[in-house]
């Protein structure tokens, strides 16, 4: 596959050395390191970005704006091949190569609050410099990805067909999720508020989206697959989720799933040092329900892949996708504890 790739791009294939690249689930990643450059090479997964010239057009589009309004900022797009295009559509699927950014690094999980505050600072930066940016030009690479109304009928349609067996087994968590509907009601009044408008989101805000250099500090964000219009909520929502909990989503003793307040206080004082211009005074209102939101959401998809027999995630294990439910949803009760607080 890879001398028929790799020579596209003006690359001798037998002089290079391919290996596999990254933690990342979606797409298929490998280092490619030649004799006077390393790039990184990625299949795009096309069951899942149904349209990969939609990312294609989209990246295209925010590195010209950001050519003009901001030549100094790291953008890592993909380098045209000898024919001058940035997206192979081959035999063996969608390819792109990137530049591999040297002295950078990426991390799996955060250690300290620092780490926190310089990924939340990237994310708004991201979001800050395309504030000029007519998002609506963006085409939606996956539909209703955070789409709160349609999980939560998904959802309601699971209970009214899943066995009786999951049924019994999940009713607390059913219960909860119902008794919190008013999270959803919120949504539906966001989105239909004209003071909060649609930006370009990243919403894919996971600490191993963020390049740091060898001091720790934040570079750049970077898998920019997700980019599309969105509600600030989801950037920073998604931070929530993935930063304030010490236990991952994967962790089933729930007694170890607590809420880092001083983590919250980093994505804060990092997201508002590049957008608290920029957001306005009804966005910024809504900037704790963000972890609600996304959190709410996530138990939600979990538990309605379990009651539909895990069709969508799959399950490594018998109730996989009911504990990564209870996971969540106890991490949304551990939030809402502290939610007048922060």
């Amino acid at each position: 596959m890879f001398e028929n790739i790799l020579p596209l791009y003006g690359l001798n294939s037998d002089k290079a050395t391919v290996k596999l690249f990254g933690d990342g689930l979606i797409n298929h990643t490998w280092k490619v390191t030649t004799d006077t450059q390393n790039y990184i090479l990625q299949k795009v997964n096309n069951e899942v970005f149904k349209m990969p010239k939609d990312i294609d057009r989209n990246i295209s589009l925010i590195k010209q704006y950001l050519d003009v309004e901001y030549p100094n900022y790291l953008f890592v797009s993909p380098v045209s091949d000898l024919n001058g295009h940035s997206l192979l559509d081959t035999a063996n699927g969608y390819f792109r190569l990137f530049p591999f950014i040297e002295g950078s690094t990426s991390l799996n999980s955060l250690t300290n609050k620092e780490e926190a505050y310089e990924a939340a600072k990237q994310f708004g930066k991201f979001s800050r410099i395309l504030a000029g940016f007519d998002a609506t030009q963006l085409g939606i690479t996956i539909p209703d990805f955070h789409n709160l109304k349609l999980r939560y009928s998904q959802f309601q349609i699971a209970c009214k067909n899943a066995s009786e067996e999951r049924l019994e087994k999940a009713k607390d968590s059913i219960t909860f999720i119902t008794e919190h509907k008013g999270i959803v009601d919120t949504y539906i009044n966001i989105v239909a508020n004209n003071e909060i408008p649609l930006r370009v989101i990243h919403h894919d805000t996971k600490i191993n989206n963020v390049l740091f250099d060898k001091k720790n500090n934040g570079l750049c964000v970077i898998d920019l697959d997700t980019v599309m219009p969105g509600y600030f909520i989801s950037d920073v929502g998604d931070m929530m989720r993935t930063y304030l909990a010490e236990a991952s989503e994967e962790e089933t003793d729930l007694s170890k799933i607590s809420i880092r307040k001083e983590f919250y206080t980093a994505i804060y004082d990092g997201y508002m040092e590049e957008m608290k211009d920029v957001l306005t005074e009804t966005e910024k209102q809504y900037f704790t329900y963000s972890g609600k939101f996304i959190i709410y959401m996530q138990a939600i998809r979990f538990l309605t892949d379990y009651l539909q027999n895990d069709v969508y995630y799959g399950a490594k294990y018998e109730g996989h996708n009911f504990n990564r439910a209870l996971n969540q949803i106890q991490l949304l009760k551990e939030y809402i504890k502290l939610e007048g607080e922060l």
